[in-house]
């Protein structure tokens, strides 16, 4: 219970502080319900990643992660999404060490967060 407490607490401090990131980048913000490609998604998470190290939420070492670890598709809580994790052999918090972005099939952000839930 407390870790989804502690993994709740920080996407929502993910979707705080980038929701204004996520319109303002009309290339990763899609209409419809058309899946996405898969290289779409992965650009989008690239990106997503980057913009999170810029605003301090991920520590400096994950900006040389620049490789995608997984993509697969998963149920999620309202229908299928996108799952795409990065890993960072450099995190300080072994804990830490793999970034999980979800995303719509469309290829919209849904989360971000350390547990892959």
């Amino acid at each position: 219970m407390k870790s989804n407490l502690i993994a709740s607490a920080f996407a929502a401090t993910l979707f705080t502080s980038t929701s204004a990131y996520a319109g303002a980048d009309a290339s990763c913000h899609f209409h419809g319900s058309k899946p996405a490609a898969e290289a779409t998604v992965v650009q989008c998470a690239t990106q997503y990643k980057d913009k999170l190290v810029e605003g301090g939420k991920l520590e400096k070492s994950w900006q040389a992660v620049s490789k995608v670890d997984k993509v697969e598709q998963v149920d999620g809580k309202r229908s299928k999404e996108w799952k795409l994790s990065f890993k960072n052999p450099g995190a300080a918090d072994k804990t830490k060490d793999t970034l999980y972005l979800f995303y719509t099939l469309p290829g919209n952000f849904i989360a971000a967060n350390h547990t892959g839930q």
